[in-house]
């Protein structure tokens, strides 16, 4: 019997555009063999609504409640007999739900926040838990947690409204140039370079209007590695390791997803077989550190000299037609169909693994 895949998109962020490219590729490929995809969409007020076919993708760029298509009914994740159901709140009627796969990029969906919900609710779904989302989208406490078990990252200042570090102490920190990037914002939303104390002002209030923590972060010259991840904590694999060239000053949400010649892309990355084995290495161990299950990519530097540094982590990463993740996997030899549906089963294992824990001292 085929299983009912709620595909979750849209959100409250930053990255809300970004989130239906990711939805469409992965209901292309979903295997309609094995798989049911039910359609939601939350837009960007935070209501929900289930969309009835693919046309949803070709009507709207983003999800409004002032703009809905037609044919967008609202709609509620529930536990009913503690069973997950998808209700109608016009019709009334209830869908069983098997799986949930979150495809909701930055903030909203990939810090922990609908995870914490699915857990609620019982549904199993695909990627990190609450803690390793809300860890990985922050990227201070990040750093805290790869510091402590001797991950190698970047030098960082955090900055916040009530303290905010003026430029020169800064530069004594960690030197000049310096990045500013909000603490829990993905996609190189508020993201800098600072080569002045003029431009240091006016950066960091842009960098504000995103999250009420900012780090600087020191730069760090060298190649800019990504490496994908997936499978249980115990076990991941990771993928052959790919590299992105940017064609601006650094890889920013422009160059990601506007300029379409933003960035070379070289999957696999040109590293010796030495190389792929470090980054790997480094990869599953990030993965391990920071509590990952299901699927993560992990960026890196690698500097001129074979020093490897942690950039950051993504537990929600993109899944669009040019989105390193599931080409890195490609180039594994994991076609994207296949990817997708190792996804769902690894988030149905963990699920069936987690309901096997008591709830209950006195049963």
């Amino acid at each position: 019997m085929k299983k009912t895949i709620a595909l979750i998109f849209g959100g409250k962020s930053a990255e809300h555009e970004v989130s239906l490219r990711s939805a469409k590729n992965i209901a292309d490929a979903l295997d309609k063999d094995l798989f049911n995809p039910i359609l939601i969409g939350i837009s960007k007020e935070g209501s929900w609504y289930q969309f009835p076919d693919m046309n949803i993708f070709t009507q709207a760029t983003k999800i409004v409640d002032s703009a809905l298509p037609p044919n967008a009914e609202p709609v509620a994740l529930i536990s009913r007999m503690g069973k997950p159901v998808l209700f109608s709140l016009n019709s009334q009627k209830q869908v069983n739900i098997d799986c949930a796969f979150p495809i909701l990029h930055g903030t909203m969906g990939e810090d922990g926040t609908i995870q914490g919900l699915f857990k609620m609710v019982q549904v199993p779904f695909v990627g990190c838990g609450v803690w390793s989302s809300a860890a990985g989208m922050d990227k201070e406490i990040m750093k805290r947690l790869l510091n402590y078990a001797g991950v190698a990252n970047a030098k960082y200042v955090l900055l916040t409204p009530q303290n905010p570090s003026n430029y020169d102490e800064v530069v004594k920190k960690i030197g000049t140039p310096f990045f500013i990037k909000p603490a829990n914002a993905g996609s190189s939303v508020g993201v800098h370079k600072i080569k002045s104390a003029a431009d240091y002002t006016v950066k960091l209030n842009d960098a504000f209007q995103f999250d009420t923590k900012v780090l600087a972060e020191e730069f760090i010259q060298g190649r800019e590695l990504e490496c994908s991840v997936k499978g249980h904590n115990a076990s991941p694999k990771a993928s052959v390791p790919g590299q992105v060239i940017p064609q601006h000053e650094f890889y920013s949400y422009e160059a990601k997803y506007i300029d379409d010649n933003g960035a070379i892309i070289e999957i696999p990355a040109k590293l010796t077989a030495e190389e792929v084995k470090k980054v790997q290495a480094a990869a599953e161990k990030t993965y391990q550190v920071m509590g990952c299950d299901g699927l993560t990519r992990v960026d890196f530097f690698l500097k001129d000299n074979g020093e490897l540094y942690v950039n950051e982590i993504n537990t929600i990463p993109g899944f669009t037609k040019i989105s390193m993740y599931p080409k890195m996997w490609e180039a594994s030899g994991v076609s994207y169909k296949n990817l997708i549906t190792e996804l769902i089963t690894l988030a149905q294992e963990k699920h069936a693994a987690d309901q096997k824990l008591k709830t209950s001292y006195l049963e």
